[in-house]
């Protein structure tokens, strides 16, 4: 069986999440949120048929969001997936209502985001894939920009990927547009629930997911400003921030942590870094050293910024205690008391290893001041 495109991202050990995409676009409108929610979770984004590097002839005249959310499931079988998270946008998030609704025992928790339990009605829809079949894309790629962001504002490479999706594909995902409506079944989605909402979104305004969360059980709503139909491309740490508080637990909360204490631009390097072979140990690190640890409120981050200064010295890993200075005057440590801590150090750890934890301090204290000059 052809399975649609897919990419797959973080440890293979870690909770399963499926990212789905809006019509037009490929699993590329995920680039600058599925690196960072891989940290925590086997992250699973696929292609619409004819879009990316999915075939087209997956879909045809007269599908249905059905028809897409059982292309979902071939993938997540092939994959070993049997329970996941799921998050979708507009087209995308329409696949994960139906799912919730016809599949609930495959969805652990759902995020729907920029999308609608129905499309404004199927003429409208019905007219675009008349259109697209008669004529192909790229009348409707050149207004991308208006239906997709605020003014201004792009990401060409979505663009390009609308002008290149099959036209027939993309017809029959118009006919799945036009003919879903899940109104009256939104009160049967037992998962936990997270809607969406871009505030200066045309095609799904706020008030179609507001009708969600209003309907399904337990559900919660976030508006983000400043984002139209395409919010993950446009305003990813806002929409990665309330993925996070939904669906990552420890390695959620271990992850900011981690970047309040050691800054985004080191995390980002680590980031970049991550291979399949250390993503587990990033989870590791994700989920217990900063989601566990540092987030326990019996000792503050000064106190644990000195433990952390003195192991480390111990054990000669002055590597990172140059990343953990750094991280010391960031929880408000005075160069005074760095000082006060290294020299408890020579006491306990020895002069030798104290005289190399001075050396590095005073490099990396060095560099703080002349970059704060």
């Amino acid at each position: 069986m052809t399975l649609l495109n897919h990419l797959t991202e973080g440890p293979a050990s870690a909770p399963p999440l499926l990212l789905g995409p809006s019509l037009g676009t490929s699993y590329a409108l995920w680039d600058e949120v599925a690196p960072e929610l891989s940290t925590g979770h086997r992250v699973i984004r696929w292609d619409l048929p004819g879009h990316g590097g999915s075939a087209a002839d997956l879909i045809g005249p007269g599908a249905t969001v059905g028809d897409l959310a059982g292309l979902v499931l071939a993938l997540a079988d092939s994959l070993g997936v049997e329970r996941f998270a799921y998050a979708g946008v507009s087209l995308g998030g329409a696949v994960g209502l139906h799912l919730a609704v016809h599949h609930p025992q495959r969805v652990s928790s759902l995020a729907v985001i920029c999308s609608s339990a129905h499309f404004n009605g199927a003429k409208a829809w019905e007219e675009r894939a008349a259109l697209v079949r008669a004529e192909g894309l790229d009348e409707l790629a050149g207004s991308a920009d208006a239906r997709w962001f605020t003014p201004g504002f792009t990401v060409s490479g979505l663009v390009r990927d609308h002008r290149e999706a099959d036209p027939g594909a993309y017809a029959a995902c118009c006919d799945a547009l036009a003919a879903f409506d899940l109104r009256d079944r939104l009160g049967e989605i037992s998962a936990p629930t997270l809607l969406v909402a871009g505030r200066e979104d045309p095609a799904t305004p706020p008030a179609h997911l507001r009708e969600i969360a209003d309907a399904v059980p337990g559900a919660a709503l976030v508006e983000i400003p400043g984002a139209s139909h395409l919010a993950p491309a446009e305003r990813p740490e806002a929409v990665l921030a309330a993925l996070r508080g939904h669906f990552d637990g420890d390695a959620g909360r271990g992850m900011a942590v981690r970047r309040e204490v050691l800054g985004d631009a080191h995390v980002d390097r680590a980031q970049k870094r991550q291979t399949p072979f250390t993503a587990r140990f990033q989870d590791f690190i994700s989920r217990y050293a900063w989601g566990e640890i540092w987030t326990d409120g019996t000792l503050s981050r000064r106190e644990r910024s000195m433990i952390t200064m003195t192991a480390l010295v111990a054990h000669g890993h002055y590597e990172e205690l140059a990343m953990h200075v750094r991280a010391a005057r960031r929880n408000g440590l005075t160069p005074d008391e760095i000082g006060a801590v290294l020299l408890q150090t020579a006491v306990y750890c020895g002069v030798p290893a104290a005289n190399s934890a001075f050396a590095t301090a005073q490099r990396v204290l060095a560099e703080e001041e002349g970059t704060a000059g």
